[in-house]
């Protein structure tokens, strides 16, 4: 059984920074993309930040600049440093990753069951 264990998160006024890791555990193969996703009250889940199994990056134009996404392979483990935070920011983060668990030979998606990071003005 594979899960994703997301830590970090809380309160924080605007223009300070926050920092979110997430762990893999389980019977793992191999790990290929993983990614940030938030959720603000009365929105869509929207992805944040994206990180391949090769290093690429990816953001949200409304993150670019501000956030950084990063991860430790042979800990299984995906960061997501925020600084420059806003109120706007504030929403319930995910962690997902795309993961081949051992015996199977496909990959699929893992959701983490999200950590609240809130923004005061």
């Amino acid at each position: 059984q594979v899960q994703l264990q997301e830590s970090g998160g809380g309160l924080v006024q605007s223009g300070g920074s926050l920092g979110l890791s997430c762990a893999a555990s389980g019977n793992i193969f191999s790990i290929n993309a993983m990614d940030w996703y938030r959720q603000a009250p009365g929105k869509q889940r929207e992805l944040v930040a994206s990180m391949t199994g090769a290093g690429s990056t990816g953001y949200a134009d409304s993150v670019k600049g501000r956030f950084t996404i990063s991860r430790d392979n042979a800990r299984n483990t995906v960061y997501l440093e925020m600084n420059s935070l806003k109120p706007e920011d504030t929403a319930v983060y995910y962690c997902h990753a795309s993961i081949r668990a051992s015996g199977t030979t496909y990959y699929r998606g893992y959701w983490g069951r999200g950590t609240q990071v809130t923004v005061s003005i």
